[in-house]
């Protein structure tokens, strides 16, 4: 899902993680890395110091996170949640009970890179999101997996 600039769809509180999470490697992992090159070079000769080596490389890996995270922040565009509390929409909080295990579970509709189903954040492209997205209390809606189609009924939206 994009927003209505072209940008990547993220809920307000998902915005507020990102640049947590930015921030955290700005500042906290930063130090950490640098203390370890610094130890790393204390220890003598860079040619044959594994331990230089691999702190280096570890910051290559954390400098290239930091920079795919600001490009995120960039291009993210706040979604208001949708659906106002009756409709099922880009960041409501919908249970749902699978009709064929009787399973209950409850899922927030959010941007794809918010997505985190041990969580119970589902992207609004998956297709459980897409075929919740437009229903009601009581609805049944029917989700296409690769077992075959799952019916689901909505329980409660908020």
């Amino acid at each position: 899902m994009s927003g209505a600039d072209g940008g990547e769809a993220i809920t307000a509180e998902g915005l507020e993680a990102l640049k947590a999470e930015l921030h955290e490697l700005e500042t906290t992992a930063r130090q950490e890395i640098a203390k370890r090159i610094s130890f790393a070079r204390d220890m003598g000769d860079l040619k044959e110091n594994a331990e230089y080596h691999i702190a280096k490389e570890d910051q290559g890996h954390l400098e290239t996170k930091i920079l795919r995270l600001q490009d995120r922040l960039r291009n993210a565009v706040v979604v208001e949640p949708t659906g106002g509390g009756d409709v099922v929409g880009f960041g409501s909080t919908v249970k749902v009970r699978d009709e064929t295990t009787e399973r209950e579970a409850t899922y927030q509709i959010v941007g794809p890179t918010e997505a985190d189903a041990a969580a119970g954040k589902l992207s609004a492209e998956s297709p459980v999101a897409e075929a919740l997205v437009g229903a009601k209390v009581g609805e049944t809606v029917r989700v296409e997996t690769p077992r075959g189609e799952r019916p689901m009924v909505v329980l409660e939206i908020s």
